[in-house]
């Protein structure tokens, strides 16, 4: 097993090398291997992070472990939004700075949507329709049409339900003129919460690993804790260093196709931000640890829904000089809603703690459905006698009618889900100074 798991790491880091050399020297390539090079190191990190995460479950509540995992994997959305955000302050006042606002709101919805329009989707499809889904006990087949489901881990209810009041306040957001303090209070707050909460619960018992991190999982707790963290730190550095060249060289080869430049920010770009948290994910079903897998998805989704919009209006703020509110135009306000109501059918398909091929193929079909219908009002290929913005509230419509109907028809998981996490949160608080794992 030694030989194995030195192996696997070695092979992993391999990845990062190239681009560490072209980092470290900046040496100029062209825009296909730039997005090579990078590409291969954000694989590579993305490995190492996985594992790091998986063996960090031995010391710290898996839920926390998760959350960190989850933001290291999305540091690069984070750096890529506070660009613009911080453009939209320099230049506030100039078309330059209204621009780069509406970018920095763009490029967060793109991701948020992606997320869970493909990511959500695409990784519940993966885990039932894989080889071997059979041995993954998170998969059960029942009869009738594409009615086989992904379960969730019931523990997995607290992040479902501090996502569902970051989406209930996403509603409002645009109501305040702005990205505001009001929101950066209440979302980060939220987030702050949900992390003091999840430190609070107990280490769960050894769940038999396999590979990297059982082999790691064997040092001293000296020694695995400073492994988990040299992991982490050198898989966030080259994720934090490559993610962004690699998005923006694939900006320039869509452009260079015929793609416009606001289009490939808000999806292409996000998309190549992404990649390593879906690298992440699908690494953890192939070991049939789809439940690990999906908690990983979710607490992406929750820290991208609260940091990475709390955070947005500090960064405005700093490079403004002052306090400001973000601003943003119409489009951008039916860019929030959407992404809002999209999230909000999505917590109502999970209320039951599962989710099956065909509510993954709709959240599928509607997501690509409304981009792709975008992409061609844009070109002037499709004509539908009505404006973008529009476009975004029929299809905000649309996942709240859904969801309404699945909220009421599951009204019983609902209301169960939300006694949980209330007593969950209720026994965090009250525990005072109690021994971890004590009854």
């Amino acid at each position: 097993m030694r030989r194995q798991a030195l192996g696997a790491l070695a092979g992993a880091a391999a990845l990062t090398l190239p681009w560490i050399v072209v980092y470290l020297t900046g040496t100029s390539l062209s825009t296909g291997l730039t997005v090579l090079v990078s590409g291969l190191s954000v694989l590579g990190a993305s490995f190492l992070l996985a594992w790091g995460a998986e063996t960090a479950e031995k010391d710290v509540p898996r839920a926390f472990a998760i959350a960190v995992l989850a933001v290291l994997a999305v540091a690069p959305e984070y750096a890529v939004d506070a660009l613009y955000a911080w453009n939209a302050g320099i230049y506030a006042g100039t078309d330059r700075g209204i621009e780069a606002g509406n970018l920095a709101v763009a490029n967060m919805t793109g991701a948020n949507r992606i997320l869970i329009g493909i990511g959500w989707a695409g990784i519940a499809l993966f885990t039932v329709l894989r080889a071997g889904s059979a041995d993954d006990p998170a998969v059960v087949d029942r009869d009738g049409f594409l009615a086989d489901a992904v379960t969730l881990d019931r523990d997995i209810g607290l992040e479902i339900v501090f996502l569902f009041l970051a989406t209930l306040w996403a509603f409002l957001v645009p109501f305040n003129g702005g990205i505001d303090i009001l929101d950066m209070a209440f979302l980060v707050g939220l987030y702050v919460a949900y992390i003091a909460v999840v430190l609070k619960g107990d280490v769960e018992a050894d769940e038999a690993h396999v590979g990297v991190p059982a082999y790691l999982q064997t040092y001293s707790k000296p020694v695995r804790v400073a492994t988990v963290i040299g992991l982490f730190a050198y898989s966030g550095l080259m994720i934090f260093t490559a993610v962004e060249p690699f998005a923006h060289g694939l900006e320039l080869l869509g452009q260079n196709v015929g793609i416009p430049s606001f289009f490939m920010i808000q999806w292409i770009a996000p998309l190549a931000s992404e990649s390593p948290e879906l690298i992440v994910v699908v690494y953890l079903v192939n070991k049939a640890r789809s439940t690990a897998g999906f908690n990983a998805l979710i607490s992406s989704k929750l820290n991208q829904w609260t940091l990475l919009i709390g955070t947005l209006v500090l960064v405005y703020s700093l490079a403004l000089g002052q306090y400001g509110a973000l601003p943003f135009d119409q489009k951008q306000t039916g860019e929030i809603w959407l992404t809002a109501a999209q999230s909000f059918f999505a917590i109502s398909l999970l209320v039951n703690f599962e989710i099956s091929i065909r509510e993954a193929i709709v959240l599928l079909v509607l997501f690509l459905t409304q981009v792709f219908s975008e992409f061609l009002i844009i070109q002037g290929v499709l004509e539908l006698g009505i404006s973008d913005y529009q476009l975004l509230l029929v299809f905000t419509g649309i996942y709240m009618v859904l969801g309404v109907a699945l909220f009421v028809s599951r009204r019983k998981a609902l209301r169960g889900i939300l006694l949980q996490s209330a007593d969950t949160v209720s026994d965090a608080f009250s525990s005072g100074d109690r021994p971890q794992g004590a009854d």
